[in-house]
């Protein structure tokens, strides 16, 4: 079986990236991933891959960076998951999650442009494109409205996507993805923020957690299936873009009830609601149609909310008990 060749992944470092390069790995393909330069390492989520992953510094703010790699890597497949991708950061940073999240989908649209237009491109879109939802379900034609500076972002990095497949014949798609968790989720996102505080707090390590909004609602998935939605997108002869998503909402609520009663605990004794933790404007209710997803790419969650929030918490658990002893 001929090799796929070499696929590129910016955000490699990240929830996504790492689970990504896992696929592309067990697939076959060289896998090249870009990240910053910094003065702290990240690479934890990609450790038990160092030695079978091609690392370079490049930056979404530097295109010459990326024509640099592109021109000598020569990939076949570009993923584009790097970003400002915090909501609440979006805020008070607007310019350079704009910079980061916006203009730099361009950056690497016209490298890819300049050096190779047969490469095949993905970009990461975003439920938080919808924002002020105007129809339930969401569909790949449910119109705009975002409700914070990284949902406006992500719709400028979906447009010219769109514009770059239109204008110049390039084989871009963008993934519009719900809400995907894991235990390698950042602990700044919600779900693992429960996972992990239900797990501290049944050690006995702390006593609450401060949340916000617990009335809003997600369409929450699992990463690695949504991942693989990713790659099927680019396995297609056409490009196109497509909703990622389970079809089913779950409020924040009923996530800490799920969290905490799995350790025989009740949420209601340890979860504060802190004003401070409220968006300035709030999504209320983000609900993906996938049809498209599963009729065209044959793609299927395979992975439920429950399990995803027991699976969290579990990890939790035993990396604090590890830590611990």
């Amino acid at each position: 079986m001929a090799s796929p060749g070499t696929a590129m992944i910016t955000g490699i470092t990240g929830q996504d990236g790492s689970y990504l390069a896992e696929l592309l790995l067990d697939k076959g393909y060289r896998v090249v991933g870009l990240h910053r330069r910094s003065s702290t390492v990240t690479f934890e989520r990609i450790t038990h891959l160092m030695d079978r992953l091609t690392l370079l510094p490049a930056d979404l703010l530097d295109e010459a960076s990326m024509i640099r790699v592109l021109r000598e890597h020569e990939p076949r497949e570009v993923y584009n998951l790097a970003a400002q991708s915090f909501v609440q950061t979006s805020f008070v940073q607007p310019v350079l999650t704009g910079e980061v999240t916006a203009l730099g989908v361009t950056r690497l649209l016209d490298a890819i442009l300049l050096t190779d237009p047969t490469i095949r491109f993905y970009q990461a879109s975003s439920s938080e494109m919808f924002g002020k939802v105007v129809e339930v379900p969401q569909t790949e034609r449910t119109p705009f409205h975002p409700r914070s500076p990284y949902g406006v972002a992500k719709i400028y990095g979906h447009w010219i996507t769109v514009n770059y497949r239109e204008s110049y014949g390039l084989h871009a798609s963008s993934g519009i993805l719900f809400n995907h968790e894991s235990p390698r989720r950042g602990l700044e996102f919600l779900p693992r923020k429960v996972a992990f505080s239900a797990a501290a707090i049944k050690l006995g390590m702390q006593e609450k957690v401060k949340l916000g909004n617990l009335d809003a609602q997600r369409d929450w998935g699992y990463a690695p299936d949504y991942v693989r939605a990713m790659w099927l997108m680019l396995q297609q002869d056409a490009p196109d873009d497509y909703v990622v998503a389970t079809g089913k909402t779950h409020s924040v609520r009923e996530l800490c009830d799920l969290a905490f009663s799995h350790l025989g605990l009740r949420w209601e004794d340890h979860v504060e609601v802190d004003e401070q933790l409220l968006r300035p404007a709030e999504v209320d209710l983000l609900i993906g149609d996938p049809k498209k997803a599963r009729t065209v790419l044959g793609w299927e969650p395979e992975v439920g909310f429950e399990d995803l929030v027991r699976m969290m918490v579990d990890a939790d658990l035993k990396a604090l008990r590890t830590a611990g002893s």
